[in-house]
């Protein structure tokens, strides 16, 4: 694949600089990524995937989330095509910051029936957000929120991706609160679980989980609840965004449990791993890169490592732009993405967020992208960028 590929002729547009100029901008040839898995992966490697909003429906966007559920299921057999699995109704489907419990329920009923005659992967976030932070009196409070929303997930014939609980988080007094609520939950689960521990940069209401703002106090209760249930645990997930700890962390667990790292900053090496290991994956930046991703571990599982790293690589800059900080932003990037490519009609979000970053941030996704010869249809995306450009008073 050519790495510096040449401009598309014919195709330009005016992008906004952050010092208010605007740029003529000429988009690239893309990379020909396979629409499908070819060869094999020798990763698990999970799409925490979007949902599409319905712009048609007549609700309130901050108080109803309306979607498109033929559209948003398609994009799951788009990144089950690819050999991904899908981690569903997670913080990328704007769980909790749009999408609420029952409607979470629903999503996970028709992925999980979508995926079953596909044998796709798919594992599907159980937490406590129907009880809000503010009712939660007691850590038995948090125990039965867990329990309700476990035993609907595996009543749907779903497996577990145990969430981090806003409500654990307000009432938790101390390591052995947390200590209670992860054994009583992991005792009962009926297949291991993966564990998600998500850094407040992600959502400022998990400050201070697994009893402590020490982070090195917090891995020591993680990794020893984890270890002390490795049974019940298939993998841990953690959105740190700090390379380091993922690291020190992996090594810490028992040979059972995998890692499956979080960290859109550094996926790509933590993936390839080291002497000691590796991680496999659970990413909201695959939603927006997933036939790259499916290229890229592709031939790492058959030991091409220079291709591996000259496909994802250069998507790292993307991601770091999409989750910079406030990170919990991260969405509309993603969802964005969707629409350059084609994955939807319309660059509309449940809650409004397709308003919470910046024309000069699109802007700069969209260059990033292009530099890392993700836009399947340049022509598309261009046209998509005009009219995103227009709504928001710049003619291109």
């Amino acid at each position: 694949m050519n790495k510096h590929a040449a401009s598309v002729t014919g195709l330009s547009l005016q992008l906004p600089r952050a010092d208010g100029t605007l740029e003529t901008y000429h988009p690239s040839s893309p990379r020909a990524f396979p629409a499908r898995l070819e060869g094999s992966l020798n990763r698990v490697v999970y799409s925490a995937a979007h949902v599409v909003a319905d712009p048609r429906a007549d609700v309130d966007p901050w108080l109803t989330a309306a979607i498109d559920w033929d559209r948003t299921i398609a994009f799951r057999e788009h990144v089950w095509d690819l050999g991904l699995g899908v981690a569903e109704a997670m913080d990328t489907a704007q769980r909790g910051m749009g999408l609420d419990w029952p409607t979470s329920l629903e999503l996970i009923r028709r992925s999980v029936a979508a995926a079953k005659p596909r044998g796709a992967l798919v594992a599907s976030g159980a937490g406590t957000d129907h009880l809000a932070p503010e009712d939660a009196k007691s850590i038995d409070d948090v125990i039965r929120a867990y329990e309700e929303q476990v035993g609907a997930v595996e009543a749907a014939g779903g497996r577990i991706i145990l969430m981090a609980s806003r409500a654990l988080a307000r009432i938790g007094r101390n390591a052995d609160d947390y200590v209670e609520v992860y054994d009583r939950i992991l005792s009962q689960v009926r297949e291991p679980v993966i564990i998600h521990w998500l850094g407040d940069m992600f959502d400022p209401a998990l400050t201070g989980y697994w009893g402590t703002n020490d982070l090195d106090a917090a891995m020591d209760t993680a990794v020893g609840i984890i270890n002390a249930n490795a049974a019940k645990v298939d993998g841990v997930k953690i959105s740190l965004l700090d390379k380091q700890r993922e690291i020190d962390m992996r090594r810490r667990l028992d040979k059972r449990v995998k890692m499956y790292t979080g960290d859109d900053f550094n996926y790509a090496e933590l993936i390839a791993g080291d002497a000691q290991g590796f991680s496999h994956a659970l990413l909201g930046i695959f939603d927006a890169i997933a036939p790259a991703a499916s290229y890229a571990v592709s031939r790492l599982a058959a030991g091409d490592l220079a291709t591996f790293h000259d496909v994802l690589g250069p998507t790292v800059p993307l991601s770091r732009h999409i989750f910079k900080a406030p990170t919990r932003f991260y969405k509309t990037g993603v969802v964005f993405m969707a629409y350059l490519n084609g994955h939807q009609d319309h660059f509309t979000m449940i809650g409004g967020q397709e308003s919470t970053r910046s024309t000069v941030h699109l802007a700069e996704i969209f260059r990033l992208a292009d530099k890392a010869g993700l836009f399947a249809d340049p022509a598309r995306a261009t046209a998509r960028m005009k009219a995103v450009l227009a709504t928001r008073g710049i003619d291109s």
